[in-house]
């Protein structure tokens, strides 16, 4: 998620309000902008940007209910960071592993590189739990204007084969970045070794300092029959009826890539094989993550609805696989 991001901000607190006539709805039309998703003991979770991190509920991914948020108050290092953050906490990432949640979540300025991504970490999702707590672990990675060409936001962890943690993540700038972390994902593993697995063209004679127009964005890994997928948002989001998000995808044998688009081009290069784009109905589709739920894989994303002046709504497809092994969505 990125630049104009104020009118979103608006966008979504007038569309919390429409939510009690939506949650009858058999389409699950609720507010969500960079949705996430896990299921724990027949309940589903879906976490996506707003203030604290926005939680929902839900038994059948149709009708939802909105939880407490993440964090109550701005994490005190957030807003030593980031200048100007009042806790309006983007795009987050939500993994299981070894009898632990893991989120990880984005803080940043507007506009700018000024950013950080942060990890939580909670032994249940369920809020009645006696053991439901989220306890913050402050900063992973951090990006800082004028000495990183990379942005500091947009997290999606993924394990390879042997189990190793990498973190992808990026927005605008240089493109997707990978790198791998410690066994406690709490920061980068030593020595740094830093990747650009996708990337688009950026005009040479933009500041540094500048996100730049190489629009590209909200990473998500997904493996699947041998080969790990690169998910990846093109073009704008955040505008309204102006939005332009694009899904489009690339793979490779190795995490470290090279990833691939159905053509042969690599996403370093700027390729990118199209999965689902905006119509008539939707203005924008993007920001997507996908899960594997009872033996079926589910395209998780929010699309910008036309029918409603452009907000962010949370869309679920079913997502199919072609002959030759790549993902097609038929809404």
């Amino acid at each position: 998620m990125y630049p104009s991001l104020r009118k979103h901000c608006v966008a979504l607190a007038l569309a919390l309000g429409s939510l009690g006539a939506q949650a009858q709805s058999k389409v699950p039309l609720i507010p969500a902008h960079d949705p996430v998703m896990a299921q724990q003991n027949g309940t589903y979770y879906m976490f996506c940007t707003g203030p604290g991190i926005s939680v929902w509920s839900s038994k059948d991914r149709q009708n939802w209910k909105p939880e407490k948020p993440i964090f109550a108050t701005a994490p005190a290092w957030a807003v030593q960071a980031v200048p100007g953050f009042k806790n309006h906490i983007w795009a987050p990432d939500i993994s299981f592993h070894n009898g632990v949640y893991y989120l990880f979540y984005s803080v940043s300025a507007f506009g700018k590189n000024t950013s950080c991504i942060g990890l939580a970490t909670n032994k249940t999702l369920d809020p009645t739990s006696k053991d439901f707590k989220w306890e913050d672990h402050g900063r992973v990675l951090q990006s800082v204007p004028g000495r990183d060409m990379w942005n500091a936001i947009d997290p999606n962890l993924v394990r390879d084969d042997a189990g190793t943690p990498w973190l992808t993540f990026g927005s605008f700038w240089e493109g997707i970045k990978l790198v791998q972390l410690r066994p406690d994902l709490t920061a980068p593993a030593q020595p740094e070794q830093w990747r650009t697995i996708a990337k688009r063209p950026r005009s040479p004679q933009l500041n540094d300092s500048m996100p730049g127009d190489g629009a590209i964005e909200a990473p998500f890994v997904f493996r699947k029959n041998g080969y790990y997928y690169l998910f990846t948002s093109f073009d704008y989001c955040c505008r309204g009826p102006q939005s332009t998000y694009k899904i489009m995808v690339g793979r490779a044998k190795n995490v470290m890539g090279p990833y691939v688009d159905k053509a042969g081009v690599a996403l370093e290069q700027g390729g990118g094989t199209q999965v689902l784009a905006g119509d008539k109905n939707w203005f924008g589709l993007g920001h997507n993550s996908v899960y594997t739920f009872d033996k079926a894989d589910y395209l998780v994303f929010h699309g910008y609805d036309a029918s409603d002046k452009g907000h962010p709504k949370l869309r679920i497809e079913k997502l199919n696989w072609d002959a030759t092994g790549w993902p097609v969505v038929q809404p």
